[in-house]
């Protein structure tokens, strides 16, 4: 990002940048409709009717064929260094980064001159990316014997996110470690008896074993309930992945009192055998308040200037999410893809210049695409212009990072005459430009071919850089970009026009496709074939969606599980993921612990090969 800004200082992109985006956080945007973006509790606006689109009076010279103005470098880096600001926090969807995000979006939008295609006359187009838990007032932890004052939430103890919601009146019985989820360390339920007990597990009693597997184990035993005693709570929102059964954090100063009364104390504990506690029964009731999470895609609308053609539509779309925070770290996204929604940004400001296109243009930056496309599955149930009148879709997803000059377009075999109208496009450019028949990969374009319309995708490649901290501004190739942003401009000026392209039913290929959350290994490298719901750190990683034919799909895995363990490696977050696959080879068979619906499961997958 600094490198970015140092190099356009002095046409004034960066600085400009920085005052725009002052401007946007200190007085809002138009077209909002009042609700401000990563806030819980925020109602969910239904679909609306698409609008209806009147064309858009333009001369004859227009219609016959002026082009416009494609994006240049600077412009494309103004965009990037907006979205990639340290305010953006990473983009993640349903956050405070990521609604700042979309008010820079809808203002740009609104800026050009672009009509809003979302809800209620704005745009910004809402949907659920699951729910933020708090704790009701009900909540409570109760010493029984001895009797004494209940503890208090927030300070003494704290409900899981994730946790069942109910009563339980039990014993309390020590366990050793939380071990033993994978047949690994030493088990320390060995010798104890929890089943219908309160389970009480010092945190980092066994080396390795996340607090999910804490949990796994406790509920394996029969345990009716689970506290986890450490220095602090965690945050509710980092408890968040469920495991079927009532669990709970507490402070040791908070069990040192409790355990007091029974003789005993947490660090001689440590060192005693697993067993029940005499004397010491608590009662703990949990109750969770759940309020709905909410992002936006935003959409704005380019009519078109011939009253023939101006009821049908392409899209051109890329989405803004990213990943958001990981611990401290800041995955800013440069690529993925800051890259793509300033390329599009620039188009749709270079149509809108110019007077628009003979069909309508609709300008769709979709949230949700990290955890599973969710942005782009609600927009085509909710399409600004009905799907069956959308000529064609682009999508420009990790446009940043071009090498020796080579663009990738998939997608030209999803219609007819597609690969003709897109090499006829690129003719005379200067770009490798690679043609690929495949209209599938985990993008946004997949929503689109799914529901009937052709694609074409614009991709310069995966790297090293790939979902981590490392994908920043000052790695771009923003030339690359600006090539990429004209040759996209001349193939969306001739499906903007003209025949409509015929859709053609392709057979999906037998193994994933471009990317996976795990990719940013080097080609080649061992693939497990999913996309990461990287929200939230909660333990585990939840699988945002799992790509057809691969390792993860072969052997039984789901949308929504939660892997907690690959092999002998403990998997909290991303990283841990991505070190498991780095250290393995395709072919290789690993063990995989996940949660599905807070039940715990074990499968075995055969790695496949990086595409």
């Amino acid at each position: 990002m600094a490198n970015v800004m140092r190099r356009y200082a002095r046409s004034g992109v960066a600085s400009g940048a920085r005052v725009l985006l002052a401007v946007i956080l200190s007085t809002g945007i138009l077209g909002l409709g009042g609700q401000p973006g990563g806030l819980a509790g925020r109602g969910l606006a239904a679909g609306p009717a698409p609008p209806t689109i009147a064309p858009v009076v333009a001369s004859s010279s227009r219609i016959g064929g002026a082009r416009a103005q494609p994006p240049t470098a600077d412009e494309l880096a103004q965009h990037v260094a907006a979205l990639t600001a340290p305010e953006m926090e990473g983009r993640a969807s349903g956050t405070d980064g990521g609604a700042r995000a979309a008010r820079y979006l809808a203002d740009r939008l609104a800026a050009m001159g672009l009509r809003p295609g979302g809800d209620g006359g704005t745009f910004l187009q809402w949907f659920a990316v699951g729910s933020v838990t708090g704790i009701a007032a009900t909540t409570a932890l109760e010493p029984l014997a001895p009797p004494s004052a209940p503890l208090i939430v927030g300070r003494d103890w704290q409900p899981h996110g994730g946790s069942l919601e109910g009563d339980v009146t039990a014993p309390v019985a020590w366990v050793r470690s939380g071990a033993a989820v994978s047949g690994r360390g030493s088990d320390g339920y060995a010798g104890a008896d929890v089943k219908g007990k309160i389970a009480l597990v010092l945190d980092g009693g066994e080396r390795d074993v996340s607090r999910l597997e804490q949990l796994i184990a406790a509920r394996r035993h029969g345990a009716a309930a689970v506290l986890i005693a450490g220095d602090a709570l965690p945050p509710v929102a980092g408890t968040e992945t469920a495991v079927r059964l009532v669990s709970a954090s507490i402070t040791r100063q908070a069990i040192d009192g409790l355990l007091a009364s029974a003789g005993t104390s947490a660090a001689r504990l440590a060192t005693a055998p697993s067993g029940d506690i005499p004397g010491l029964s608590l009662r703990i009731r949990v109750r969770l308040d759940r309020q709905p999470r909410t992002t936006a895609n935003v959409i704005g609308i380019l009519p078109g200037v011939d009253p023939a053609l101006a009821s049908e539509a392409i899209v051109l779309g890329a989405h803004y999410d990213h990943l958001g925070r990981s611990g401290l770290a800041v995955h800013h996204g440069a690529d993925d893809n800051a890259s793509g929604t300033s390329v599009v940004l620039g188009l749709a400001r270079a149509l809108a210049a110019g007077g628009g296109l003979p069909r309508t243009v609709v300008v769709a930056l979709f949230s949700g695409e990290e955890i599973g496309l969710l942005g782009s599955a609600h927009y085509v149930r909710h399409p600004a212009v009905p799907i069956d009148r959308t000529a064609a879709m682009l999508n420009f997803d990790m446009v940043g990072r071009m090498r020796q000059g080579r663009l990738h377009i998939g997608g030209v075999e999803s219609a007819a005459p597609l690969r003709a109208l897109v090499a006829e496009g690129v003719q005379g450019e200067r770009l490798d430009v690679a043609l690929h028949d495949s209209p599938f990969g985990p993008s946004d374009h997949s929503s689109f071919y799914a529901a009937g319309v052709p694609v074409l995708f614009f991709n310069t490649g995966v790297h090293d850089d790939y979902h981590t901290p490392g994908d920043t501004a000052d790695k771009l190739n923003v030339a690359g970009m600006a090539d990429a942003a004209r040759v996209s401009l001349r193939i969306a000026e001739r499906l903007g026009g003209g025949a409509r392209p015929s859709y053609v039913k392709v057979a999906p290929p037998a193994t994933g496709a471009r990317r996976a959350p795990e990719a940013g290994a080097r080609s080649g490298g061992a693939f497990l074939g999913v996309s990461v719901d990287v929200r939230s750190e909660s333990g585990g990683i939840r699988l945002g969606s799992v790509i057809p034919g691969g390792a993860a799909e072969r052997a039984g895995l789901q949308t929504g599980d939660v892997i907690v363990r690959i092999g002998e490696e403990t998997i909290t977050r991303f990283e841990d993921l991505r070190r498991a696959l780095d250290s393995r080879r395709p072919d290789d068979r690993v063990t995989l612990v996940y949660l599905r619906g807070g039940e715990d499961a074990t499968a075995t997958a055969v790695l496949g090969s990086r595409p």
